[in-house]
């Protein structure tokens, strides 16, 4: 039976209020469009670093087109919203991958490049303090948000820090980021960002 991690999240946030806390968010986010909605959704209950770690994006021309314009985005929001980039990495990502380059988007090539995103994010917001670890890449109907949730559980467990569970996709979270890059004017990508999903962009 599937979880319904967007409930999961609505508890969390219900958690909250109650508390009248604002903990800190290390949210991974693959891109300015997925992370509109996201940011919009979450800023009134935590306070967000967006954390670009995207290795798998490639060439690296199309990785510096979306992590600027992921820059570009958070400063017009002036929302207090703080950004923490990362080292390209492709070639971590192109071992983690090995072997892997035949199987279909979706599969299990893709949840590698996830464990590996949100291993990253887990270590470094476990580094650095934060109070939760969380990812924008269930916004996208594409992404498989009960395999990213089931690792970001893993990752909790192992590492001892908390995970955000969710399902950004729900109550219209993939319509309003459409919306939000439209008011923007984001750059929005046709394909997740790896040379296999250019050439196969079901995912």
């Amino acid at each position: 039976m599937k979880t319904n991690y967007d409930l999961e999240l609505e508890k969390i946030i219900k958690e909250l209020d109650c508390s009248n806390k604002k903990p800190t968010l290390l949210l991974h986010s693959c891109c300015a469009p997925c992370s509109s909605s996201v940011i919009e959704r979450l800023n009134n209950n935590f306070k967000i670093t967006i954390y670009y770690y995207n290795p798998n994006i490639e060439p690296i021309e199309e990785y510096t087109k979306r992590k600027e314009e992921q820059k570009r985005f958070i400063k017009e929001l002036n929302k207090d919203i703080e950004f923490l980039d990362c080292d390209y990495d492709n070639e971590t990502w192109k071992c983690t991958t090995k072997g892997l380059e035949d199987l279909p988007e979706g599969g299990y090539r893709c949840h590698k490049c996830y464990e590996l995103r949100l291993r990253k994010t887990a270590l470094k917001a476990k580094e650095l303090n934060y109070d939760y670890f969380g990812t924008t890449l269930t916004v996208s109907p594409y992404k498989n948000s009960q395999v990213l949730n089931q690792i970001g559980k893993n990752l909790e467990e192992e590492l001892n820090i908390k995970f955000l569970y969710s399902d950004f996709k729900k109550k219209e979270g993939y319509k309003k980021s459409i919306e939000l890059s439209k008011k923007y004017n984001l750059y929005r990508q046709n394909y997740c960002g790896c040379i296999y999903s250019k050439t196969n962009k079901s995912n």
